[in-house]
This record gives structure tokens, C-alpha cells and sequence, in this order.
């Protein structure tokens, strides 16, 4: 990991303002629920692997009166999100609230797909996530007030034929999210599941799912920015489970109720490029 010099507002370097950690913060819902905060009164903290859109989203917050800090960090690399926390440490920043918002897809057979993509997206989607929140909750829970949210999918509902090992770790998530909001009930500390759908971002077109009839087929892509909103408000009221759209909710409980004979083959057409 390396990090660059934060990049500092007008205003003194103490700060009654609350911190937001935010992984993933150089595009999409990760840049989206970034800006949500800065304009609800937060200090940030950006971590992705590319500097340049982070340091773009610092000089934009500023009119906000936000300051933010700047760290490169891969979060594929085994060892990252502990690497992450230590600079947060050093700099002297206790996180109020934690965006897991870094994730990777791929799309294709199972036994097609290459070891090396697949091994990184575990790595980010499953145990950096795990890795971070372990790290981050202890200082929360001792101050006794906190916020995490953890960035599922739609496709955490069911098995996902053409992205099997991409939903199986978003099934992680969602069951990991819950289960863990649930043992801190009481505690000051809410663990909220943000669940999209099919979002505008960079995801299709890097996970290769941007031919796929779930984003080519005429069905509706919301924006980055309307899925941060909502997600956003679910976690300022606690909320375990947040999934963004009317239609993304009915895709996710019919996922849930109808029989696997049913919804398989559905998804797989879904998940499936023409």
C-alpha cells in the first residue's frame, strides 16, 4: 500500500466532524455514498488503488468544509486492509462510519474463469470486507456509537450461474452483515447490507457482465448516485438490509421463494452475454 498527503480544507486540523472510512472510493457507489457523506457533515477518509479520482473527490469536497485523507490501497493484496487500518491509526483518525464499498465481479463458466481474477475478488469481497470491520468495530464499540455498511447485490438472493463464485461471496456478505448486526444489537453500533442491483458504474464492463441480458437487456440500471441516496438513508436509520429499487426488491424476494428449478435458470440467462 502506499499513501499520499491528505488533502486538507481551510478549517483547523481538529475536526468535531464524524470520519467515514469509504473503501472502493475512486468510482461508482463507492465515489456516490463518498459524496453523501461529505454533504451530510463528514470527514473522510478515501481508499482505493487509484489516487488520481480520489484526489479529484478531495478538491470537490472542500467547498463542504470536509477534510479528506488520501490512501492508495490494494485491497486484492493479502494483508491490505490491515495495512489500511494502520495508516488510519497513524494519522490519529478514530472512524465513526465504515463504507465497505470495494468490490470486484466476473462473469463466465466457472471453470473458464481465471485463478488469478478469481483469487482477488475473494480477496477483496470477502476477506479484506471481513478483515476491515473486525479491525474497525472494537474503537466503535468502545466509544459506543457507530456505523457500518457493507455493499451486497440483488445477486446475494440466489446461486448465480456465470457468476457462481461472484455471488457466493455476496451471499457472504449479506448473511455476514446480518449476523453480526445482530450480535451488537444494543451496543450503539448498526451494521447496514446494501443490496443494488444493476448499477451504472465500472462493474459490468471490468467484470465482463456488459453484454449480459442483466445489463444489455432492457431492464432498468439505476445510478450510482440514486442507489448511494438510498442506501445512505437506510443506514442514518439503522436499517439491516437496504435494497436499492422497487424492482430490484421484488427480483430479490422471488429469488428467495421460488423454487431453484425456476430461478436457476432464470439467472443464468440473466448473468449470460448473447
Amino acid at each position: 500500500m502506499t499513501d499520499a498527503a491528505p488533502a486538507q480544507s481551510a478549517r483547523p486540523a481538529k475536526s468535531s466532524r464524524p470520519v467515514a472510512l469509504v473503501t472502493g472510493a475512486s468510482s461508482g457507489i463507492g465515489v456516490a455514498l463518498a459524496r453523501e457523506l461529505a454533504k451530510d457533515g463528514h470527514d473522510l477518509i478515501l481508499a482505493a488503488r487509484r489516487h488520481e479520482p480520489m484526489q479529484a473527490l478531495a478538491e470537490e469536497f472542500k467547498p463542504l468544509g470536509a477534510t479528506v485523507h488520501v490512501v492508495a490501497a490494494d485491497l486484492s493484496a493479502p494483508g491490505a486492509a490491515a495495512a489500511l487500518f494502520a495508516e488510519v491509526e497513524r494519522r490519529g483518525l478514530a472512524v465513526d462510519v465504515l463504507i465497505n464499498a470495494a468490490g470486484i465481479g466476473d462473469n463466465g463458466r466457472f471453470d473458464r474463469s481465471d485463478p488469478a481474477k478469481l483469487a482477488s475478488m475473494l480477496e477483496v469481497n470477502v476477506v479484506a470486507l471481513t478483515e476491515l470491520t473486525r479491525l474497525v468495530l472494537p474503537g466503535m464499540l468502545a466509544r459506543r456509537r457507530g456505523r457500518v455498511m457493507l455493499i451486497a447485490s440483488t445477486a446475494a438472493f440466489q446461486p448465480g450461474p456465470q457468476m457462481a463464485a461472484y455471488c457466493a461471496s455476496k451471499a457472504y456478505v449479506l448473511n455476514f452483515g446480518e449476523a453480526i448486526g445482530y450480535e451488537l444489537r444494543g451496543s450503539g453500533v448498526t451494521v447496514t447490507t446494501l443490496c443494488p442491483g444493476a448499477t451504472a458504474t465500472e462493474f459490468a464492463a471490468v467484470s465482463g457482465a456488459d453484454k449480459a441480458s442483466l445489463f444489455s437487456g432492457g431492464l432498468p440500471v439505476m445510478r450510482a448516485s440514486e442507489v448511494a441516496r438510498i442506501g445512505y438513508q437506510g443506514l442514518k436509520a439503522g436499517r439491516a438490509v437496504v435494497i436499492a429499487g422497487l424492482l430490484n426488491k421484488i427480483m430479490a424476494l422471488s429469488a428467495r421463494l421460488s423454487p431453484t428449478a425456476i430461478s436457476m435458470p432464470i439467472a443464468s440467462r440473466m448473468m449470460s452475454a448473447p
